[in-house]
């Protein structure tokens, strides 16, 4: 470990015009291959199907799984309980309560009716018929994303709810996955992962049959994989590694800051996490902090690359320049620390989260705060917003109108329908009343 911590370290104005380009992003040869390869995969699936997702479960997680042994059996699941913890059982169960209590809310805003002149509109709410949730594993367990990707998708009255995520060498999926997604509800738990898992929910197999949406994170080549489906069936969004970026004034702990620099760039090599600091001091002291506590750190390795490669601090000389820079950003996740946040957070557009004050770090988010962890990276925060319940609901607007209140628009349809030249638009209102004298 060297004595310092080598951060890329700028200040504003005297960026490079790439400094928010995320250097990870692969050059177009890289892409293409990876694109090929995917495809290939895909139409494995679609042609040989189940035959497919054994051939690629084998070569990919070096796993022997039968088609008629890549659904999970309830068997298997009981079975799961006996090998995770009772405070493992609690922590998903509230972690899921908290999930659904504010997905539910944020539906009910949704429901909303109006009259006005002889009209009425209702916004009603229907759900997706069946969702495909991608959950990584292998080496690691997310359960979490469990949660995060089928709670959400519950609370909007989803009949079919599938999970896919790929077994260990010994053709099992992790027990903490099958116990969250045991309760959280889910309809089905298959043993396959990688492209193979997006194409087999895309298009069917005779074991896995499709499903109209795919969301959940995972490798560039399941992300590849969504890209290249969404022609034919819905996704919900590109994700990429994951993303911090703090901006902080002179009243930040510069420990808090480095700590959560490093929370997030153990999630693997390509993690991004960087600062931005009206106070050269903070900036001192939390490149110092994360020389520091890389030191002591499992997974220190991984923590230093993606420091060093994907890292950064900025100092600016206003909040204002901060505000400019984090909105060009639009990081997955972003966390404000300054004296007064909540002034600063409106400015705030594009972020995936945003979280407020000192004691909200993202681990809170990840695990307890009941806010979801899928989230836009890669700079698509500007564009798109973190998973929700929404993503699996249908909204439909139903309308009754009275005659006196198509009478009052009347005259107004006929300047339109005249404007863009559809007649027979206007027709269809005039022959309601013809009748009249």
């Amino acid at each position: 470990m060297p004595s310092q911590l080598k951060m890329k370290v700028w200040k504003y104005p005297e960026l490079p015009s790439t400094w928010f380009k995320r250097t990870r992003q692969l050059d177009e040869k890289a892409v293409e291959s990876i694109e090929n390869d995917v495809k290939a995969i895909i139409n494995e699936v679609k042609k040989k199907g189940d035959a497919a997702l054994e051939k690629f479960t084998e070569k990919f997680d070096k796993a022997k799984v039968k088609a008629e042994n890549l659904r999970v059996t309830r068997e298997e699941i009981q079975s799961a309980y006996s090998m995770v913890s009772g405070e493992q059982v609690s922590a998903l169960k509230l972690m899921k309560g908290k999930v659904a209590s504010f997905e539910q809310l944020a539906l009910k805003q949704l429901g909303v009716t109006t009259s006005q002149e002889g009209i009425t509109i209702q916004n009603m709410l229907f759900p997706i018929e069946s969702v495909g949730c991608y959950v990584p594993g292998g080496q690691a367990a997310y359960p979490s994303t469990v949660v995060m990707t089928t709670v959400p998708a519950k609370a909007a009255g989803v009949p079919r709810i599938v999970v896919c995520s790929p077994p260990n060498k010994d053709g099992e999926v992790n027990p903490l996955v099958l116990v969250a997604a045991d309760i959280c509800g889910v309809n089905e738990i298959y043993k396959v992962g990688g492209a193979q898992a997006v194409a087999a929910l895309a298009y069917g197999t005779d074991t896995i049959k499709p499903v109209q949406k795919i969301v959940g994170p995972g490798s560039k080549f399941v992300t590849m994989a969504k890209v290249v489906v969404s022609k034919d069936v819905a996704i919900d969004m590109p994700a990429g590694p994951s993303e911090v970026l703090v901006i902080a004034d002179e009243t930040a702990n510069p420990k808090f800051v480095a700590a959560d620099m490093v929370s997030q760039a153990e999630h693997g090599s390509d993690s991004v996490a960087g600062l931005i600091t009206t106070s050269p001091k903070v900036a001192k002291e939390v490149l110092q902090w994360l020389t520091k506590l890389i030191r002591s750190a499992e997974r220190c390795e991984i923590i230093e690359k993606a420091l060093t490669e994907y890292g950064f601090v900025i100092t600016c000389e206003t909040t204002d320049e901060m505000i400019v820079l984090a909105n060009v950003f639009a990081s997955e996740h972003l966390e404000v620390m300054m004296k007064k946040p909540i002034e600063v957070v409106g400015k705030l557009t594009s972020a995936g989260l945003i979280l407020v004050g000192p004691y909200s770090p993202v681990s809170l988010s990840d695990y307890g705060s009941g806010s979801n962890h899928v989230l836009p990276t890669g700079g698509f925060a500007n564009a798109f917003s973190g998973l929700s319940a929404l993503d699996f609901a249908r909204r439909v607007s139903v309308v009754d109108c009275s005659k006196d209140g198509l009478r009052v628009l009347k005259s107004h349809v006929k300047v339109m329908t005249e404007a863009e030249n559809l007649p027979n638009h206007y027709k269809a209102v005039e022959v309601r009343f013809e009748n009249e004298s």
